[in-house]
């Protein structure tokens, strides 16, 4: 790794486990009322987005501890993992919008927070593979905003459901 990930594999590791434990919490609280949540496709994708989100995350934060690689390598690697991230959150903003439903409030703020942790890595990698090593830290707040995000959507879906 390049001189500039000094001092980033803690950080790295504390996120890689974070994400990884609200990914699997996440995906045991889905699992209770699975049946509830595949018959709305709107819930079910934005279920998949903060889950997309948190995968980003655990993933970018494993390919940011291998020895040796490149730091063009790994934005390079974060920015295709950031983009399939986002097109789940494309998905999940169509499904959103198709839901006619007239409790299906706050369409925005439900397709915009899918957004931002791809948005966080995309800026991230963009930067670092311009020489900008303050990308980093956009990387950095893509995995805080991974956190935040997915315990948002995953909250709302399943209060959603349970009305």
């Amino acid at each position: 790794m390049d001189a500039a990930m000094d001092g980033w594999s803690e950080f790295n590791v504390a996120m890689m486990g974070a994400t990884a434990a609200l990914a699997g919490l996440l995906i045991v609280a889905a699992s209770v009322n699975i049946g509830e949540i595949i018959k709305s496709p709107a819930i079910s994708s934005r279920l998949a987005a903060g889950l997309a989100g948190l995968v980003l995350a655990i993933v970018a934060s494993g390919i940011g501890l291998v020895p040796g690689l490149p730091l063009a390598a790994y934005a390079t690697a974060t920015v295709l993992l950031a983009l399939v991230a986002a097109l789940i959150s494309v998905m999940a903003t169509r499904r959103i919008y198709q839901n006619r439903d007239p409790a299906n409030r706050a369409k925005v703020v439900k397709s915009v927070v899918g957004f931002i942790t791809p948005g966080c890595y995309l800026v991230g990698g963009i930067l670092v593979v311009a020489g900008l090593p303050i990308g980093l830290m956009w990387f950095a707040a893509g995995a805080l905003a991974a956190i935040v995000a997915g315990i948002l959507i995953s909250w709302v879906a399943l209060v959603e459901v349970l009305r």
